[in-house]
């Protein structure tokens, strides 16, 4: 472990302490690094580097097609999906959480492909994983 010192105002300190405090930290340390991880991980996608995550997506499986866009979509980009769960939430509506794995710009590829299926309700996209930021 490397010590360094940080000069900041007051009142943004008493700011990061009831962060640390809301979110059950256990010390300003443990929360700078999970800060830091998520900067050089956000990094990571924006320079395409590698990089793993899950896309989730909700979308009425009664729209014409849909299912089979998905489907489409899954099969093209298979070599970044690395699994995939499919979840019925009510008679209309179905969950998708796939995982995913690769270079940053075929995962937000996939992520805008599956943006632009007609019947799609709520897409996004989580960054899990960079070996930068590890």
């Amino acid at each position: 472990m490397e010590r360094f010192s940080v000069s900041i105002e007051a009142e943004l300190l008493k700011e990061f302490d009831q962060l640390i405090k809301n979110r059950g930290y256990s010390n300003r340390s443990e929360a700078l690094r999970e800060l830091m991880r998520k900067e050089i991980l956000a990094d990571e996608w924006i320079e395409g580097g590698e990089v793993a995550g899950a896309v989730i997506i909700v979308y009425d499986h009664h729209t014409r097609d849909a299912a089979s866009e998905i489907l489409r979509l899954q099969h093209e980009f298979s070599r970044e999906i690395i699994s995939n769960q499919h979840i019925h939430l009510d008679h209309r509506n179905c969950l998708e959480i796939i995982a995913v794995r690769g270079r940053a710009e075929r995962i937000k590829d996939l992520y805008t492909s599956f943006r632009s299926i007609k019947g799609l309700k709520h897409a996004s996209i989580q960054a899990a994983y960079s070996k930068k930021a590890l």
